[in-house]
Formats: C-alpha cells, sequence, structure tokens
C-alpha cells in the first residue's frame, strides 16, 4: 500500500483584509508535486480555488494580489 502524500503549507498563507472584508489566502502543495494551489476563502467560508497552478507559492500570492487590485474585493463576497 502506498501512502498518502504530505500536505505542504506555503508560509505566505495569510489573511488579507480590505474595505472591511477579511479574506483567508491558503497556498498548498502535495509533497510529491512541484506546483501550488491557491485557495482563497471569505468570511462565510465560500471558497475559490484556482483551476491555475503556481510554479512558486509567490507566484500564487502575486496572483490572488493581482485580483484583488483589478477586481476589488467584491469579486471574492458572493
Amino acid at each position: 500500500m502506498t501512502p498518502e502524500p504530505d500536505l505542504i503549507q506555503s508560509p505566505l498563507n495569510q489573511s488579507i483584509t480590505r474595505d472591511g472584508h477579511t479574506l483567508q489566502v491558503d497556498i498548498y502543495r502535495l509533497d510529491d508535486e512541484d506546483t501550488w494551489v491557491l485557495e482563497v476563502a471569505n468570511e462565510r467560508g465560500t471558497s475559490y480555488v484556482w483551476e491555475e497552478r503556481f510554479a512558486t507559492d509567490q507566484e500564487a500570492l502575486d496572483a490572488v494580489q493581482a485580483a484583488l487590485d483589478d477586481e476589488g474585493i467584491e469579486a471574492f463576497l458572493g
């Protein structure tokens, strides 16, 4: 039986607050994979997972920052 891969959490995981709303940014990967997953959850627990995978955890964090700058936090409050 093959053991399940471990989940690696990025040290860049963080909460981001804008306009009185807080998002939880989670960046993670499996220990047997090279690419990172980006997931953002709003205050209601609604989660948004990017389809794109990222070569580095910094690229993932940059992507959420760019989305917030371009679309505003309202894009994640739906």
